[in-house]
């Protein structure tokens, strides 16, 4: 992520690492829902149905922002 970006609350998110112990993977998807310290955010991943099956805090470094709309380089 270059470093003048910053994510946002409700931003989308993939992961860029892989987090065992929580069954997460390299690029599984969730959602920012609070920012803990400048670059520390808590992260949901819920399913299709929105149910929620793992919430993490992890460093920005190790997030991917997502974005649904076109972006400028």
């Amino acid at each position: 992520m270059p470093m003048n970006q910053k994510f946002s609350l409700l931003d989308p998110v993939a992961l860029k690492v892989n987090v065992p112990e929580y069954g997460l993977v390299e690029g599984q998807v969730g959602t920012i829902v609070e920012q803990l310290e400048s670059s520390v955010f808590e992260v949901e991943f819920s399913d299709d149905e929105g149910v929620a099956y793992a919430l993490a805090a992890f460093p920005a470094h190790s997030l991917l922002a997502l974005h649904y709309s076109l972006v400028a380089a």
